[in-house]
């Protein structure tokens, strides 16, 4: 009876430690997750406004310059412009859709692209961070920290 006494709570012990157990080391499971993408998000919700970014990264090319790669959504009722995007101390140059209606999207980059913005003389490194603003004539600025990329995998082929 004494044996019982001891061993039972030892028992309940070693099974409580063993199942709750992490897996700790390199291989566990925690630690083996994965983000989908690189790319940041950010969101401008206000009274009028609700303006989603998706996805958001820049890619680095060879001539100094960065290239804009995200979409842009409006879930607002109301029409919405995107003036500008910038790098701290330089604007970059913004071509295609500007206006986007509830639904709509502006695309930097891919096969349904709709837009483009290169930043030139931008000379940022792969694998750094620098901070990204977009200036919209309603929702007004958002500004947010995304990853540059080097132009490879699904990055390769894209151009300033």
């Amino acid at each position: 009876m004494r044996l019982r006494t001891i061993v039972t709570p030892l028992l309940i012990a070693a099974l409580a430690i063993s199942l709750t157990g992490c897996g700790a080391g390199s291989n566990a499971s925690t630690r083996l997750i994965k983000k989908v993408t690189d790319g940041q998000e950010a969101e401008i919700r206000n009274e009028n406004n609700n303006i989603a970014l998706r996805n958001f990264v820049l890619v680095a090319l060879e001539d100094g310059s960065a290239v804009v790669v995200g979409t842009v959504i409006n879930r607002g009722e109301n029409d919405d412009a995107l003036l500008g995007l910038a790098i701290p101390g330089i604007q970059a140059q913004f071509t295609g859709v500007s206006t986007i209606s509830q639904n709509q999207t502006i695309r930097f980059e891919g096969d349904s692209a709709n837009a483009k913005a290169v930043i030139l003389g931008a000379n940022l490194k792969p694998g750094t961070h620098t901070d990204l603003s977009l200036f919209f004539g309603n929702a007004g600025e958002v500004k947010f920290d995304v990853l540059v990329q080097k132009p490879a995998g699904i990055y390769e082929g894209i151009t300033a």
